[in-house]
């Protein structure tokens, strides 16, 4: 059925008269009488009694009228609602990110997204690396802030932020006094590591500190989150590699002390595959990220932004 149609209709029951009716729709009489009646014709019935005198609504018209009253505007409402998806300003977006993101980038990107885009329902998913590999792939996931990785993952990637990765060590460790350790220093050390699955870009920038002839150092724990990191090295069970980030909020039992290699990891966004369906509000949102990648990084800072 035409809605165009049923909006001319609503206007001549509105007017009662074809001629006003024509006014108020800027067309002329003939055409707007040939779509009433093409109308009559498609739904059976006879909408308007006309005489030479007057147009009055048959009881068929008078219950369609009923019915399309604030139907046809719920219907502009839609329209308007598509509309605002289309361009990123409503709907739905959901955001993975790792944990470091959410002292860093993520607060002051998420509080620019809230007071710019408030029409926008914003789903926050905190999850490793690797998961936001797999939802991104499999659709139930808009955009994420992700560590490290390459082409090799199948998704479009961008750099937000790159920083030193430093080793933690427990404060009464006989490394902790070292103005920096060697690969060699921490290789006989037990450490607490990450599964390579969950973060397979942060594991790789790992295994790359320690080439051969330098052994691997011994994993005695793997653990998912930076802070249950921190938290066995502060409990004396090994030492961990982490971004230097981590000096902002660590234990005072841990002493964070840099590498000599002067190794790095690299924060990045990451997008659905190429061709995937996106959600407009996703660009908006990446932008948030590297303004606030750009405001995270003060003029003493070792991160260096993209």
């Amino acid at each position: 059925m035409d809605v165009r149609r049923l909006r001319y209709f609503m206007v001549v029951a509105d007017e009662l008269h074809f001629g006003r009716a024509a006014e108020r729709l800027h067309i002329s009489q003939p055409p707007l009488s040939h779509q009433i009646r093409q109308l009559e014709a498609e739904l059976g019935v006879e909408l308007f009694h006309r005489t030479t005198r007057r147009v009055r609504l048959t009881a068929a018209g008078e219950e369609l009228r009923r019915r399309l009253d604030g139907l046809l505007d719920a219907l502009d409402d839609a329209v308007s609602d598509l509309h605002e998806v289309r361009t990123g300003r409503a709907g739905k977006l959901t955001v993975g990110f790792v944990s470091s993101a959410s002292y860093s980038v993520m607060p002051r990107a998420v509080r620019r997204f809230r007071r710019e885009l408030p029409g926008v329902e914003l789903v926050l998913s905190p999850l490793t690396s690797g998961e936001q590999f797999d939802k991104l792939h499999d659709g139930t996931l808009d955009l994420g802030v992700v560590r490290d990785g390459d082409a090799s993952m199948g998704l479009p990637l961008h750099d937000l932020c790159t920083e030193h990765l430093v080793a933690c060590v427990p404060s009464d460790h006989r490394l902790a006094s070292y103005p920096e350790v060697t690969p060699e220093d921490l290789a006989s050390e037990p450490m607490i590591g990450f599964p390579s699955r969950d973060m397979p870009g942060f594991t790789a920038q790992l295994r790359s500190i320690f080439r051969s002839p330098v052994p691997f150092p011994r994993v005695t724990h793997r653990v998912v989150h930076q802070e249950t990191a921190l938290g066995f090295v502060a409990g004396g069970l090994g030492f961990t590699v982490l971004p230097e980030s981590v000096s902002r909020f660590k234990p005072d039992a841990v002493q964070v002390v840099p590498i000599s290699s002067r190794p790095t990891t690299t924060m990045k966004v990451a997008a659905p595959p190429e061709g995937a369906p996106a959600h407009a509000a996703a660009t908006v949102f990446q932008e948030y990220l590297r303004i606030a990648a750009q405001e995270t990084s003060g003029p003493r800072s070792t991160v260096e932004c993209h």
